[in-house]
């Protein structure tokens, strides 16, 4: 799952082909892999080799928009071909750096979080065939009553999928895919007794929100039903952290339930799916798959021996 997304997200980003890609995945491998590491710049230890890792990365990408930069009338039809012409026109708004930086947190955030929401949504679907049948109810249903020859999901229908969006509340709920959201008290903060004196970073952990009994009943079972419940819906919604709250909220958030929504109709309209091996998980800061989670993916009329 993380190397066909990241395929698709290079691809249509930077214009990388196959090989490249993989390249470029492996120095995001090695970032990733000391992201959360004591912070020990010394040679040999994590943190060293992440930021070994996280200037390779900004190399390649520096270089590419270099490229981009010496022929600029070559288009690729991608997200760079947008930035190059913010570059080149009158009185630019970015920097070359800030494009750079732009890019590989783009990269990094649009991968490395769906990749691990979409193997939590693979594992609970296997694990709950009765939320599979809900979805494989409502999803054709939907298609029925569509109007006109669009081919294309619209809108108003993706809205229309009222359990298939709080199975991806769930999903999103359960993976906890965003660690810790960071913010900075700017006055002091009384919390259950204690002062956070202003100036300290504070982080946020969504887990621990998303897992905690008095607001989600059953917290670790994954059970999409909870979300139509009205009479908690409204305290669930208030406490539902996965892309931060207020001001600061992550702009991709809707995105990211469109992409999940969108994956989930597709995958039980048209596939069926049975695990191969990593099917055993722990939680730690988020969902881990210590063998990777690996399924064989099939058409719905090609039959799973």
């Amino acid at each position: 799952i993380l190397q066909l997304l990241f395929e698709m997200v290079t691809r249509r980003c930077i214009g990388f082909d196959s090989t490249k890609s993989r390249q470029l995945r492996d120095k995001f491998d090695a970032l990733f892999s000391g992201l959360f590491s004591f912070p020990i710049y010394f040679p040999g230890t994590p943190f060293y080799r992440c930021m070994q890792a996280r200037k390779n990365v900004q190399k390649i990408l520096r270089d590419t928009l270099a490229e981009r930069l010496s022929t600029p009338g070559k288009k690729h039809g991608d997200l760079l071909d947008v930035i190059v012409q913010e570059l080149q026109g009158e009185g630019p708004l970015i920097s070359e750096s800030f494009a750079v930086d732009l890019v590989s947190t783009l990269l990094f955030s649009s991968v490395f979080t769906l990749s691990g929401i979409i193997a939590v949504a693979f594992k609970s679907l296997h694990d709950n065939p009765d939320v599979v049948h809900a979805l494989q109810k409502e999803n054709p249903a939907m298609l029925k009553d569509r109007k006109g020859g669009c081919s294309g999901l619209t809108w108003e229908e993706y809205k229309s999928l009222t359990f298939t969006n709080q199975v991806t509340n769930e999903i999103i709920r359960i993976s906890n895919a965003v660690v810790g959201i960071f913010r900075r008290t700017l006055t002091d903060v009384q919390v259950n007794g204690y002062t956070i004196p202003a100036g300290w970073q504070v982080i946020v952990n969504p887990m621990a929100v998303h897992l905690n009994e008095e607001l989600f009943e059953d917290p670790l079972k994954f059970n999409p039903w909870r979300w139509l419940d009205e009479s908690k819906r409204s305290t669930m919604l208030k406490n539902f952290l996965p892309f931060g709250a207020g001001i600061r909220a992550c702009p991709a958030a809707e995105f990211v339930k469109l992409f999940v929504t969108l994956t989930l109709h597709i995958l039980v309209m048209e596939y069926r799916w049975e695990e191969i091996k990593g099917a055993d998980a722990f939680r730690s800061a988020d969902v881990m798959f210590p063998l990777g989670y690996h399924i064989r993916l099939r058409t719905q009329d090609d039959k799973i021996n």
